[in-house]
């Protein structure tokens, strides 16, 4: 087998002391891949960023060791549970206990959110799995199956399924609507570690200590894939973001699996010893491990790794083995619908009843004894920013009693912006991301709300005459929020087809550019919303906020262009190099035709961002840094 060059591909990020007693458990935030929580033997939960040598936040409460922790999908929860049983979820933005849940008689060895964030499933030693209500702080299901410890739980991305890894070598599916075992995975010969869901297919991988990783149907139920690890115990396993491969985690080797063949495409050697958790940022691979009361990071460029083609012979060969697949290596499946708010209902779970438990005096004691302690102030703010900044504008402008009118249309502004906010969680890419301030609505004149007493001769203004000079703008606040509401309506009603890129269209053809920031702001909390269309669409908007004379919209434009780059300048110019395609292949034109259209755009941005850069302000520094990522425009 060739292997990966490690020098270049590989590397040690840091090494910290992440508690006063050992580590017992560690997970990576999947969605940014750069929050890091750390269990410990001194009951504590501590928050890591990447890159980041000191503690951010440290959550106790717990009275033994913390044997699991996990995050859920925003990354802004995070749930731990104990060797004595009970779990305990925090909201890491409020800093403060959420619930506290009791209910296993062993230790919680495992657990995992529901899609939809309203349930927790957690798996214990004692070989129960049980689903709970965190809006009830109830136990509304228990699954019993297996015969030893659970060590591993995964939802599916619909939301639908709950599948489950024990130490008794098996894996079992759950229907949570049916509310029973669907079907049991035997094949594995010792304890299965780890088990994930394909992000689009119906396929299902598992980790064994069995030195080998299996793959799934979950239409016919059989296993399609079996490989084995030479290295030892497959300790973690992760789908690349577009499912092309599988990557498998087990003692200083990172290995790179196909299947429908089965073949090893790279095996990266990292000296990351026995590896903990897995997560993907910019095509990194980001990965943990500890000993002791130490953690360490690693990184593996997934740009050098090899994730197609075939092993014929021992040797990685370019050419695919011809075979009646898809373009990804297996053959055409199911996909997953994804679970929306309004046509997914998680109330439709078969619970039995007696099952849910109203909450304790025990548990309401448990909570007070918890607590957040925020160790780091400073990076703190940088990566847990309240989401409600959006409309602060709105909330704070007028607060008097007299202008039931504009409270009322800046309540109604509130609540079409909200919705949409809710529906798209915040997922961090970078920490450095600072939420944009409020911005006023085109047409406003910030001067009607400005007392002119401000220039007099230390003069103290009466009730009376405030109250004048807040009404001497109140008809054109109103006139423009109406204004904002109507146009704000539309947005709304397109977004509600699930078409982000009409939706933005639409913003764009209003030439309101307030309109077009709200619509940003939503699609730059969820990173994974930006996709080549939307770049085509919005670059042109891009540089008049970049030029902007109001901070905010200036805020927006720099962390719009920041996410196009990372996300997408890496194909822009692999698509532009790359040599003529022999034949006639539609999709690739398409793709090379908004490449090219992007490039020029971009071409023309690199000249305002370089003017901007070079000038002394607030956003300077934000300028730089985008001037050195659009440094291969200026040659």
């Amino acid at each position: 087998m060739a292997l990966t060059n490690t020098i270049i591909t590989s590397w040690k990020l840091q090494e910290i002391v992440a508690h006063s007693s050992n580590v017992s458990s560690l997970v990576l935030g999947k969605a940014s891949g750069r929050l890091l929580a750390t269990g410990g033997e001194d009951c504590r939960v501590n928050i890591w960023a990447v890159s980041k040598p000191n503690c951010i936040m440290s959550l106790t409460g717990h009275t033994s060791p913390v044997e699991c922790i996990q995050f859920n999908s925003s990354e802004e929860r995070v749930v731990a549970g104990s060797q004595s049983g009970s779990l305990r979820l925090w909201d890491l933005e409020a800093a403060k206990i959420l619930r506290t849940l009791m209910g296993h008689k062993a230790s919680v060895c495992s657990l995992d959110f529901h899609p939809m964030g309203e349930y927790l499933a957690s798996g214990s030693v004692d070989s129960n799995i049980k689903l709970w209500d965190v809006r009830r702080k109830g136990c509304v299901f228990r699954y019993k199956g297996h015969t030893q410890a659970v060590r591993c739980l995964a939802f599916s991305p619909d939301g639908k399924w709950l599948a489950s890894a024990s130490d008794d070598s098996t894996v079992k599916l759950w229907d949570l609507i049916a509310g029973k075992m669907i079907t049991e995975f035997t094949s594995h010969t010792s304890a299965v570690n780890v088990v994930q869901f394909h992000p689009n297919e119906y396929l299902l991988a598992s980790g064994s200590a069995d030195r080998t990783v299996k793959l799934w149907d979950l239409e016919k139920f059989n296993m399609i894939g079996s490989s084995e690890c030479e290295t030892g115990v497959v300790r973690s396993i992760l789908f690349n973001p577009d499912g092309s491969c599988l990557y498998s985690g087990s003692e200083n080797t990172l290995r790179v699996y196909g299947w429908e063949p089965d073949r090893c495409f790279d095996v990266v050697h990292v000296g990351w010893g026995k590896v903990s958790d897995l997560a993907i940022s910019n095509n990194q691979m980001i990965a943990v491990s500890y000993s002791q009361n130490n953690v360490s990071w690693y990184v593996v460029d997934l740009n050098r790794v090899k994730k197609s083609g075939s092993v014929i012979q021992g040797l990685i060969q370019d050419k695919p083995i011809p075979a009646p697949t898809s373009a990804l290596g297996s053959t055409l499946r199911r996909n997953y619908e994804r679970p929306t708010t309004s046509s997914y209902r998680p109330q439709t779970f078969k619970f039995p009843e007696g099952e849910r438990r109203s909450p304790s005096s025990e548990d309401e004691k448990e909570d007070k004894e918890s607590s957040a302690e925020i160790t780091n102030p400073e990076d703190y703010k940088e990566i847990f920013q309240p989401r409600s900044a959006i409309c602060e504008f709105y909330l704070h402008k007028i607060r008097l009693d007299n202008f039931h009118t504009c409270c009322f249309t800046c309540a109604t502004v509130y609540n079409l912006i909200c919705p949409i906010t809710s529906s798209t969680p915040v997922q961090r890419v970078e920490p450095t991301v600072i939420a944009a301030a409020p911005h006023p609505p085109i047409g406003l004149n910030a001067g009607d709300f400005l007392s002119h007493a401000r220039n007099a001769k230390a003069s103290v203004m009466g009730d009376e005459e405030a109250l004048a000079q807040i009404r001497k703008g109140h008809d054109t606040m109103c006139v423009m929020l109406t204004s904002r509401y109507k146009n704000l309506d539309t947005v709304r009603s397109v977004w509600a087809s699930g078409d982000v890129k009409t939706s933005l269209d639409s913003a764009v053809s209003m030439n309101d550019l307030s309109i077009v920031v709200d619509v940003l702001n939503i699609i730059n909390l969820k990173p994974s919303l930006w996709k080549l269309d939307l770049c085509t669409s919005i670059l042109t908007q891009i540089e008049e906020l970049l030029q902007s004379k109001y901070e905010s919209y200036v805020q927006t434009g720099c962390i719009s262009l920041k996410l196009i780059l990372k996300r997408f300048w890496p194909l822009i110019s692999d698509t532009l190099t790359a040599p003529p395609s022999v034949g006639v292949d539609i999709t690739r034109e398409e793709r090379h035709q908004k490449c090219k259209a992007c490039y020029k755009q971009l071409k023309n941005l690199s000249n305002v961002v370089k003017n901007r850069a070079e000038q002394v302000g607030r956003h300077g520094s934000t300028f730089k840094e985008l001037q050195l990522l659009m440094a291969p425009l200026y040659y």
